[in-house]
């Protein structure tokens, strides 16, 4: 076993030809995915050889295994290259979802990316409109989007709505709501993306952010079949603050604006202390105004401390330039290898 450290260099950027010629990579971020990973490799299957009879794109699948702690690894090795070549990069320990996206950004070989979940909820039905979007279309990122929230949690709803009024807050470039991580970039949008060199990264937010023709496919996620999804509240939470600060500067304005807002409400309050004092001579009660007083504008300053905080925190980790993630293994099979070891079963059965 090997382990080599993948780090955001200044190395020449990677020139692919447009159109099917490009061919297309799927990148397929895994976590303790072993229950539907053999279904959803057959799924990806018939799909590449549509893709290839129907158009000539030839095609390939980028299996990240993010620190798994089941069968996923050795499912993902033992999946055979029947229609496109099958790379399985495992890192050393779970990243998170963003550095597995970015492993499999580093190695897909082709132009195209298509990027989608690995639990079954991303229907490989909707790939051949995607890329039906791009070849025929001329659109260079092709995104989905949840159609509906009303199956969710009314909280998980007005969460997911608070997010994205929070981050689109005078944005330039606006990230589209409810839009998830499947998405279809053309060689040239995913060249854009391999030079954004920071290492916090928002991976919706980033094939946003490069701009380009741009259009969006709703869709109905299918039901999860296999295991239990990581992504709980607590995480989702974690995930929102992440995303916040490290592709958006709305939470210093709002601290900005709370401490405006704070420094107004104390100067009507003060006004009007003064007014009652010297125009009516009315006694004001100290104590609780002040510890009131006191209350609030610690809780804003702490407020306010913890979000700059966020972002130093981000500036750190951008100066001390730490590879995003570590390879522990990289196995690729080609669909000729695959070829030759049907043949010498053939021949030893034989």
């Amino acid at each position: 076993m090997t382990m080599t450290s993948m780090r955001r260099s200044a190395e020449p950027v990677r020139t692919y030809p447009d159109g099917a010629d490009a061919g297309l990579s799927f990148v397929i971020p895994l976590y303790n995915e072993a229950g539907g990973l053999a279904a959803l490799h057959a799924q990806l299957i018939e799909s590449a050889r549509q893709l290839r009879e129907r158009r000539g794109l030839r095609c390939e699948v980028v299996y990240v295994d993010d620190g798994s702690r089941d069968a996923t690894l050795s499912i993902a090795q033992s999946l055979p290259a029947t229609a496109f070549d099958v790379q399985v990069v495992s890192l050393s320990r779970n990243f998170g979802k963003e550095a597995a996206l970015l492993a499999g950004l580093d190695h897909a070989r082709n132009g195209a990316l298509l990027f989608m979940d690995g639990d079954g909820q991303h229907p490989p039905a909707l790939i051949d409109t995607l890329v039906s979007r791009w070849l025929d279309d001329g659109y260079d990122v092709v995104y989905t989007a949840k159609a509906h929230r009303e199956n969710e949690p009314l909280g998980r709803r007005l969460a997911a709505r608070v997010f994205y009024m929070i981050i689109n807050w005078h944005a330039r470039q606006k990230i589209p709501e409810n839009a998830g991580d499947f998405r279809l970039l053309s060689p040239r949008a995913a060249v854009a993306l391999r030079r954004l060199p920071e290492r916090n990264r928002f991976f919706k937010g980033l094939a946003s952010w490069i701009g380009y023709r741009q259009v969006r496919i709703d869709y109905e996620p299918a039901e999860r079949v296999h295991g239990r999804s990581s992504w709980n509240m607590r995480a989702l939470i974690g995930l929102s603050i992440e995303a916040l600060t490290s592709f958006s500067v709305a939470p210093l304005r709002l601290a900005s604006m709370l401490g405006l807002l704070l420094a107004f409400g104390a100067f009507i309050f003060g006004v009007q202390i003064l007014i009652e004092t010297v125009v009516f001579g009315r006694s004001v009660p100290g104590y609780p105004s002040v510890m009131i007083g006191l209350m609030i504008i610690g809780g804003v300053q702490l407020i306010m401390i913890g979000v700059m905080g966020e972002y130093i925190g981000k500036v750190l980790s951008e100066i001390k330039a730490r590879p995003v993630y570590f390879v522990a293994e990289h196995s690729m099979k080609t669909t000729a290898d695959d070829a030759e070891q049907a043949d010498g079963a053939r021949t030893a059965a034989e």
